[in-house]
């Protein structure tokens, strides 16, 4: 890659943090899903209580089928990422930041904030792939990863607003946005953070969105 798509690759996920960090459930996250669907050209399909999430099956690194939806999604507060077993770019980082809020987050976890990493390469992460790479970075309980049929997955990402508009960053999962969506589906509100940013900065817009914290930063530290 050139310096100039370098420098195009660097602004957009730049721009894309910094629309991240603003909470889009103050827009309305039926017209902000709308238009990703007219930008993308996916069709919002809606399923189950008018939801723009699909409703498809996914497998945990466990080997249990899910509903995306209904299962993971569907009056929780969430936390959801990208990521794939054997990248070597910002995949390892962003799973032992995302490490350090499951830690922070302590009996929450699993029980009042769920955590969701899918993977981008499914035809290559099976469950048990997926287990394994949960155990060599000590994942517990109250943190999925998640594989399926590799349409299903592109219908996720999609959906999740993890694509970049220009197919040709779009195509190379090595250019993933590398960010972390976070909802409320009971109150439908829904922002973003980067799975770079500190640990501290995640679980703020995290206590944010739940309303089992008391304050934003009160169960930081």
């Amino acid at each position: 890659m050139n310096t100039e798509n370098t420098e195009n690759t660097n602004s957009r996920r730049e721009i894309l943090a910094g629309i991240g960090l603003a909470t889009i459930g103050m827009i309305g996250l039926n017209a902000a899903w709308q238009k990703l669907g007219q930008v993308s050209g996916v069709s919002p399909h809606h399923e189950a209580r008018d939801t723009l999430f699909p409703n498809v099956t996914l497998y945990t690194h466990e080997g249990e089928a899910v509903r995306f939806y209904d299962d993971l999604i569907r009056d929780k507060v969430v936390a959801i990422n990208m990521m794939y077993a054997d990248c070597a770019g910002i995949c390892p980082v962003a799973t032992a930041n995302l490490l350090q809020v499951q830690r922070m987050l302590g009996e929450r976890a699993g029980r009042d904030v769920y955590m969701y990493s899918i993977t981008l390469q499914p035809e290559l992460d099976t469950p048990k792939g997926l287990k394994q790479y949960a155990e060599r970075h000590g994942i517990k309980a109250g943190w999925k990863f998640l594989t399926g049929a590799p349409v299903d997955i592109e219908l996720v990402r999609y959906r999740l607003g993890f694509f970049d508009r220009d197919e040709n960053i779009d195509n190379i999962k090595e250019n993933h946005t590398g960010m972390i969506r976070i909802g409320n589906d009971s109150l439908n509100r829904w922002s973003m953070a980067p799975a770079l940013a500190e640990p501290l900065q995640i679980m703020a817009t995290i206590n944010h969105l739940d309303p089992k914290a008391v304050h934003t930063y009160e169960n930081i530290g």
